[in-house]
């Protein structure tokens, strides 16, 4: 049954065989008190007096594990005497961000004391798990790699709004950020799909599957006209520069887009996206996987993979996630800003709709199949 400070031990003998030379049991004492202070039934005015006294005097004295061990007592307890918290800010390092990090309410003294050698407390403020939408949003906007850790793997805050959407846009160039991102349970699939290239096949599935889900409530913009002509004819000179810069113009994108995956593996799964996007027929992109990048050609599993993702994913979806991924808008239609476009008056014959193309079939390869 835990005991009160009225019937705690007397730790006096222990007390004086500290001040003995080379014989350093501070440490121990610090330790068995604050044990002793928690488990008390009730503490007095003049027990929590003696108890804070005690303690102030040993925490700039003791070692570094010894002063992390107490903080993470006695942060969290409601009834911790504030010059003790004040003590323990102010050795700075972990034992600081302990502090800060879990103490019941921050107070006006208790920052200054935590800043008192000039350290930035950002990163132990952003692990707080009551942190506002306002403070998270304002920790955000730092574009601090440190706060963005934080924040994103503080599971007790929830992430919304203009703070999630900060970290998104580092995170999309960060990938412990992104990991921690993806990793926190109250992010829906849709949430992280900026970060679809940085997630594992299962996630990945879910965010396509989000993503197509909304994609599919809109209308499409007609595909490109001659995309893959174009495309597999620069696939089988192996101008990877100009395949490249030509299929960012057909959808809209940046020459050098292919830049945003995190890895060169990713690189050739965003690129399979904007095939999809641009509406190519499945020869055309098993094609441009044989011819474009030798490396990728002799990999036959690499291969598989590559079809699986054309095949499974909607191209409407495709556009989307191009969109989340590179954070810029694809285009919507093929046709140029100044192009003819027919009015549709009342004795003007309506136009019908283009036939839908048939697929264009340069000379391919036999279709790849698998080996038992």
């Amino acid at each position: 049954m835990p005991s009160s400070a009225d019937d705690a031990p007397d730790l006096s003998g222990l007390i004086e065989l500290s001040r003995i030379e080379h014989l350093d049991l501070k440490p121990v004492v610090l330790r068995v008190q604050t044990d002793l202070f928690l488990q008390a039934a009730r503490r007095d005015r003049a027990a929590t007096e003696a108890f804070s006294s005690l303690a102030c005097g040993l925490i700039p004295t003791v070692d570094d594990d010894t002063a992390a061990i107490v903080a993470r007592k006695l942060a969290p307890f409601a009834e911790t005497p504030e010059p003790v918290l004040l003590s323990l800010a102010r050795r700075g390092g972990a034992v600081r961000d302990i502090v800060v990090a879990r103490v019941p309410r921050l107070t006006t003294p208790l920052i200054e004391a935590a800043e008192a050698d000039g350290t930035d407390m950002g990163p132990a403020l952003a692990a707080r798990t009551d942190l506002g939408r306002a403070t998270a949003t304002d920790l955000a906007g730092r574009a601090d790699p440190a706060v963005d850790l934080a924040l994103a793997r503080n599971i007790g805050t929830p992430l919304s709004g203009e703070a999630l959407t900060r970290l998104l846009v580092r995170a999309r160039k960060n990938p412990d950020l992104a990991a921690a991102l993806l990793a926190r349970p109250d992010l829906a699939p849709a949430e992280v799909a900026p970060l679809y290239l940085h997630a594992d096949a299962e996630r990945r599935e879910a965010i396509a599957a989000s993503v197509a889900a909304t994609a599919a409530l809109r209308p499409c913009p007609p595909p490109p006209r001659e995309a893959g002509a174009i495309l597999t004819g620069l696939s089988a000179s192996h101008d990877v520069g100009g395949f490249v810069a030509a299929l960012g113009d057909i959808l809209g994108l940046p020459k050098a887009f292919l830049s945003a995956a995190p890895d060169p593996a990713s690189r050739y799964d965003l690129l399979t996206l904007a095939l999809r996007a641009a509406d190519l027929h499945e020869e055309e992109a098993v094609y441009v996987f044989l011819t474009l990048n030798e490396t990728v050609a002799r990999s036959a599993e690499r291969v598989f993979e590559l079809v699986r993702l054309f095949r499974t994913i909607p191209r409407a979806a495709a556009r989307d996630l191009l969109s989340d991924i590179l954070d810029a808008p694809l285009k919507e239609r093929a046709a140029a800003p100044d192009a003819h476009r027919p009015y549709h008056a009342p004795e003007t014959g309506k136009v019908r709709p283009a036939a839908e193309r048939a697929p264009l079939r340069p000379a391919l390869p036999g279709r790849v199949r698998k080996t038992s």
